[in-house]
């Protein structure tokens, strides 16, 4: 395997870090209102939008990114393994994305058939672009540093991703509609598909695969799958991602509810009223009037903001501790501010503003460790087996992804209806008011306290980290 030892630039991270950003207009719209749109926009009932979900979500998760991480890991080309796979699926990705979030006028079963065929294509073109995006970060580099580098670049732009779509998006779509939120939501998602489709090609010619296979490298998709029965550390990383990716989807989709239908509006009104005044002082007050869109918009703000600060201490942390010990930690405090969630009354805004903060600081620290710890997953194999398998290592971990995704919005809905949630009504009864509250603080922290108990039969820490990198080192040299 060839080893080309070079550091990163600058430009070749952020070129990298631009396909994240763009990735997540659409991964973090999924999460925070797909199941929203669905049953409040769209208008199917929660029992069907939990199934379209949960279905067509895990035939993408188990057939999709299986398959594409087979073809890409076998893809020979003078540009590579990844990069032409970003470059081929970039216009076909931002044209289903706008597709799957457009409200046609069909009969309801017109609309059930039409949201199914829309969210497979979606899925199908989100796996055939991020899994080889995902992967790119394995060959983009062999150094560990530069890896946790780069990683940080990429997810402060997932982070600005996620601070347009959760702060700034649902107040948006009312005014772009002219509170017709249907009209509204395409509106957005044409322009998100626009930046985010140049985004992608951009990465696609700023970046390079450094680590390459030696060409009498082969193996069959039957050794590929022994290798990845045989990793211990991929199969608790498949695991893990599953289980945060369904805290953050039933979490993330649940806000929206939980402002909709629960917290006290007039104390909302009272506590955002004087940041709202200085923001429009300096003429930065884009959240609008609406005291739901302003008060939602600024409770993630809170959070995201104080996420990225958490990414940037996150390099440093996990260069002295190693990633599973930093991981492992901070999950655990950020998941004891979910929970508080479910203790705070109505009224209390200010509880639950700073409760969002420091979840988002804790967990900001974990973000960028999950897919580096991905990547050295890749490398243990590799160190492991003498053969490098990138794409069907992350292909695994997408299948996580995508399964968490899945089953925490499927969750999301289900609990709803089971609940007895109305859409759109007026009020909520006790009943479906404590299930959103639940939504959003006990059941989306149980999977991640499992994952931090599995991070200790996870035995990639930072002795073994450094062993692997310079044993790989020595390898390729």
């Amino acid at each position: 395997m060839n080893y080309i030892s070079q550091k990163l630039s600058i430009k070749e991270k952020i070129g990298y870090s631009l396909g994240d950003l763009a990735a997540n207009l659409v991964f973090q719209t999924l999460m925070t209102y797909l199941a929203y749109f669905y049953t409040d926009i769209y208008g199917l009932s929660p029992g069907d939008s939990s199934i379209i979900m949960l279905v067509v979500g895990l035939i993408a998760a188990f057939v999709f990114n299986p398959i594409i991480g087979v073809l890409a890991d076998r893809t020979r080309t003078k540009w590579g393994k990844f990069r032409p796979w970003i470059l081929i699926t970039a216009i076909p990705l931002g044209t289903i994305a706008l597709l799957a979030f457009t409200t046609p006028n069909f009969s309801y079963h017109g609309k059930v058939i039409y949201a199914v065929v829309t969210y497979t294509l979606l899925l199908l073109f989100y796996a055939g672009n991020n899994l080889p995006y995902s992967a790119l970060s394995g060959v983009i580099t062999g150094d560990m540093g530069e890896r946790n580098s780069m990683s940080s670049y990429r997810f402060v732009a997932v982070m600005f991703a996620q601070f347009f779509v959760q702060v700034f998006m649902l107040g948006i779509i009312k005014s772009a509609g002219n509170g017709d939120k249907a009209v509204g939501i395409e509106k957005v998602m044409t322009v998100l598909a626009i930046i985010g489709t140049i985004m992608l090609l951009i990465t696609s010619l700023t970046t390079k695969e450094r680590v390459i296979p030696k060409p009498e490298q082969k193996s069959s998709i039957k050794e590929d799958l022994s290798d990845l029965m045989k990793n211990k550390p991929w199969i608790i990383m498949l695991s893990l991602t599953t289980l945060v990716f369904i805290t953050l989807a039933m979490k993330g989709g649940s806000y929206v509810y939980y402002f909709e239908n629960y917290v006290d509006k007039d104390q909302l009104t009272v506590f955002t009223r004087p940041i709202l005044e200085v923001l429009s002082a300096l003429k930065l007050n884009y959240f609008g009037s609406d005291p739901v869109s302003a008060g939602f918009g600024l409770f993630n703000a809170g959070g995201i903001i104080f996420m990225i600060v958490g990414i940037t201490l996150s390099k440093s942390l996990a260069d002295k501790y190693g990633k599973r010990n930093i991981f492992g930690l901070f999950l655990f405090i950020s998941a004891l501010f979910i929970i508080a969630f479910y203790f705070f009354p109505s009224t209390a805004i200010g509880f639950m503003f700073f409760s969002q903060i420091l979840h988002g600081f804790f967990y900001g620290i974990t973000i960028p460790l999950l897919w580096a710890m991905i990547a050295d997953v890749a490398d243990y194999s590799e160190w492991l087996n003498n053969r490098r398998a990138t794409a069907i290592i992350f292909s695994a971990m997408m299948v996580g992804l995508k399964a968490g995704l899945s089953i925490g919005g499927a969750l999301t809905t289900s609990f709803l209806g089971y609940f007895d949630y109305v859409p759109n009504a007026s009020s909520q009864t006790d009943l479906a008011i404590n299930g959103i509250k639940l939504l959003v603080s006990i059941f989306p922290a149980i999977p991640f306290l499992i994952g931090v108990s599995l991070l200790f039969f996870y035995k990639i820490d930072k002795k073994m980290e450094v062993q692997i990198e310079t044993d790989l080192k020595e390898r390729r040299t």
